[in-house]
Parts: C-alpha cells; structure tokens; sequence
C-alpha cells in the first residue's frame, strides 16, 4: 500500500524587474513646480522614506514588466517555462479591460494551456494571489505556479496632488512556486471591509468609449495609516497562531512598501528589531502588488534571506484589503 505525502508549496525561485527610468525625488518636484506645486526631496523623505522610483515608458504596459520577472524567477528556480500549470498576476494596472494580464503574459513565455488569471486586490494582490496559488498547489490542481505582481502606478497618478504623486512607481516581482513534502507556505489569512472602499481608490470606469468618473488615484493618507498599522498586526499575530509560531520564529519581515512609517511601526507591534525588516519603499516607492515580491527578489538576491529562513509577508490596500503569509524559504 502507497503511502500519500502531504503535499505542500515552497518558493523555487524570485524575480523582478523595474524599468530603467529612475526618477528622483529632486525631478518629481522639478515636474511638478512647472504646474505650481511645491514639494522638495526633504518633505518626501521624512513623511514617506522615498528617494526614488522608477517609471515605466509611455508604451510599457504591466505585462511589459511582468515578462523580465518571470523569467528570472523561473531561471533562479530552475523550471522551464513550459513546466508551469497555474499563472497567477496580481495587478490593479492591467493592459487592457481584458483579456487579463495573466493570458497576455502566457503568450509571451510561449506557455500555451495552463490556467492563467489575474487578482485585484491592489496593494494586497500579492499576498492574496500566493494564498490562491498554495491552495491549489495543496489539493493538486497545480504543480508548479507563477506568481506575480506588476504595475504601471504611473498611468493613474494625479501629478497636481503632491500627496499621492510622490508615493507609487512602477515595477514587477514573481516567484515560483512548487509542490513539495515539506512545508514552504506555513499559513495564511485574507481580509477585506468594503466599507472603507473611499479611504483608497481610483474611481473611473469606461463606458460606450468614454471614461465616467475620475481614473486618477486618491487617497486619505491619514485613514490608510490608522487602518493599516492596526490590521497588519492583528493579521500577522493570527497568521503566526495558524501556524503554531511566534514573534521570535520570524527572520524576515517584508510588508507592503507603502510607507516606512507604517513599515516600521509594525515591526515594533511585533517586537522585531528594524534590522530585520526589508526595505526598498527608498528606492522603489509604492508599486502596490508588485512591492511585496520586489522586495522579497531585492532580499534573496541581496544574500539576506537564506534557505531556512522564516519569513511574514503582509500587505494592506485598497478595497479596503489586507492579509499576510508565514512562510519558510
């Protein structure tokens, strides 16, 4: 009689990719004094950590992005593109109203077949599209999945509001995963409360070949704040009672790279040094779903995550959505 292993995902391998435009915090207030606006490098910095970001060109879309990524987190792992069943992009930035950026991006790896769909749930698609992957992995609807968060933010900013102009960029990150008889995603959680659908949106739509209502990003950064700091402790704490952890069990923290305010002051909810929280919010800003596995390909490649490592992702968006993942590298 065969025995069955419990079957489970782990991370293959990541990627990412930002387009080659970096656009200091010094050229964004360049741009938009030319409209009147006043903003310097010093105000950015001090209520956001951002620096950089990096822009995508007018004719680049998220799939554009998503492509590079892909290909180095299939590299890193290892897996020829014609051996992943399940594409997974989180994006609130697709190219088009459809087919989904998942589709076109199948096309571009020559990957003809597999299951290929996107997730919208802005800042958190990440978190939710790996939750998603892991459970198919888990009851054998996939073997091996791509990952991915891309966006091209830069399309839906409104550069005469200098309090969301200067906070999103663009850029893709994508991850591999693969079923495995050992543990790799630990546990996860989903949340979301649409009574907070105001706080974060971007409230335009297309009908009979015209765009109703505003399609420009806006925020109330003060709500965002409060919501975010609160939930993403909760969520993490329920995450690590999921998987019979605690604070001490986590190696890595990557949140969401909204802010480095919100960024740290959940690290000190969970009592976790600053040391091991990953940040790139400085040189990439807020790319929304694509943060998350930026930072994480940013971290693996940079040497400081290592095989073994137990890691919290975790984001907050739009919607109002929220969730994290427990996972050992």
């Amino acid at each position: 009689m065969t025995t069955a292993f419990p079957r489970y995902a782990r991370i293959l391998g990541t990627g990412s990719y930002l387009p080659p435009h970096r656009v200091t915090n010094a050229e964004l207030a360049e741009r938009l004094a030319r409209d009147g606006i006043e903003t310097s490098h010093e105000w950015i910095v001090e209520r956001t950590g951002i620096h950089a970001r990096h822009f995508a060109a007018p004719d680049v879309t998220a799939s554009d992005l998503a492509l590079p990524a892909a290909q180095a987190a299939l590299e890193a792992a290892g897996v020829a593109a014609q051996d992943i069943d399940l594409i997974i992009v989180a994006t609130s930035t697709p190219d088009m109203v459809f087919p989904s950026v998942a589709c076109l991006l199948q096309n571009k790896l020559g990957i003809h077949g597999c299951a290929a769909f996107d997730v919208q749930a802005v800042c958190s698609g990440f978190v939710y599209a790996l939750t998603v992957a892991d459970s198919m992995i888990k009851s054998g609807a996939a073997t091996k999945a791509l990952v991915i968060g891309a966006e091209v933010f830069s399309r839906i900013l409104d550069f005469k509001d200098r309090t969301t102009c200067v906070l999103f960029g663009d850029g893709a990150g994508a991850v591999v995963l693969g079923a495995s008889e050992t543990p790799g995603i630990l546990a996860s959680e989903l949340h979301a409360d649409g009574r907070h659908v105001d706080i974060l949106c971007t409230p335009g739509t297309v009908s009979g070949g015209q765009v109703l209502g505003q399609p420009l990003l806006k925020m109330d950064g003060q709500a965002v704040f409060k919501l975010a700091v609160g939930v993403l402790e909760k969520v993490a704490r329920a995450v690590l009672d999921k998987a019979g952890r605690t604070d001490a069990d986590i190696d890595w923290l990557i949140p969401h790279q909204a802010n480095i305010r919100i960024m740290q002051g959940t690290a000190k909810k969970l009592k976790m040094s600053t040391d091991k929280l990953i940040v790139t919010v400085d040189e990439h800003g807020n790319t929304s779903a694509a943060s998350i596995p930026l930072a994480l390909d940013v971290a693996v490649r940079g040497g400081k995550i290592q095989r073994g490592d137990t890691v919290m992702l975790e984001g907050v968006g739009g919607g109002f959505t929220w969730g994290a993942v427990l996972l050992d590298f």
